[in-house]
């Protein structure tokens, strides 16, 4: 049964239910009704467990779904909030608001790390605090619908975290910026990315080669291949821009 998955295992970070449940009423502000759901999204696969017909449960399905989710809540937000700002503009700021440093940050402050079933050091790998917080939508939109969910990730989530100002004071977008370069100096930009297994943490990270043109100008590596990408372009930008 799908309840034997929630069991506190060793090397888990395990939270009893009763707990569960109170934790994401605070975080939530109410108490969900698909308990299950919910709990999947805090299962990385790093302790996916194997369930009926060979099949592993984790949260990366809810996070691929949290992700679109997000994103589309918050170029609406965005949108409504500037309207005279133009594309541009909206892209790099719903990028910032998105990133994987400052979702990380959200997933932290709302307690969500304590809630995370995990095999891997936490302390190395903090995308798994921003996947949780991704997949933790996901689960909302399954359980609640767009309304409700857009609701909640705005006034809880979203707004009470975020100082604008501040944010847009911040670069991150490093791979928008690069692409930006190599269309001012006509030069082709790409990125290639590979995985491989990190031996002292036992868990795959993600290379990336920038090429400006056929030159290697940028390397990155980061636990996704967003992670990894970022950090070749802000690489590279060091190189070209001197």
């Amino acid at each position: 049964m799908l309840k034997s998955i929630f069991r506190p295992k060793k090397n888990y970070l395990f939270t009893p239910e009763r707990s569960f449940t109170r934790q994401l009423r605070r975080i939530l502000g109410f108490s969900p009704g698909n308990m299950k759901l919910y709990q999947l999204a805090f299962i990385h696969k790093s302790a996916s467990n194997f369930v009926f017909n060979d099949t592993r449960v984790n949260n990366e399905r809810l996070e691929f779904l949290g992700d679109a989710i997000l994103d589309s809540m918050i170029a609406e937000y965005l949108f409504r909030r500037f309207p005279d700002k133009e594309e541009g503009f909206l892209t790099q700021t719903r990028s910032k608001l998105v990133n994987r440093d400052h979702l990380n940050h959200m997933a932290i402050k709302l307690g969500i790390s304590d809630m995370i079933i995990s095999k891997m050091s936490k302390d190395n790998h903090k995308s798994v605090y921003g996947d949780a917080l991704e997949a933790l939508i996901g689960a909302l939109y399954l359980d609640k619908g767009y309304k409700r969910t857009k609701k909640i990730v705005l006034e809880r989530i979203i707004q009470s975290d975020i100082n604008i100002n501040r944010l847009l004071a911040t670069e991150t977008d490093f791979k928008s910026r690069i692409i930006e370069w190599g269309q001012k100096n006509k030069k082709s930009i790409n990125f290639t990315s590979f995985e491989e297994m990190d031996e002292k943490s036992n868990s795959p990270i993600f290379i990336t080669h920038l090429f400006v043109v056929d030159d290697i100008v940028g390397r990155g590596s980061g636990t996704s291949k967003k992670e990894s990408e970022q950090n070749a372009a802000c690489q590279a930008l060091q190189v070209l821009e001197g």
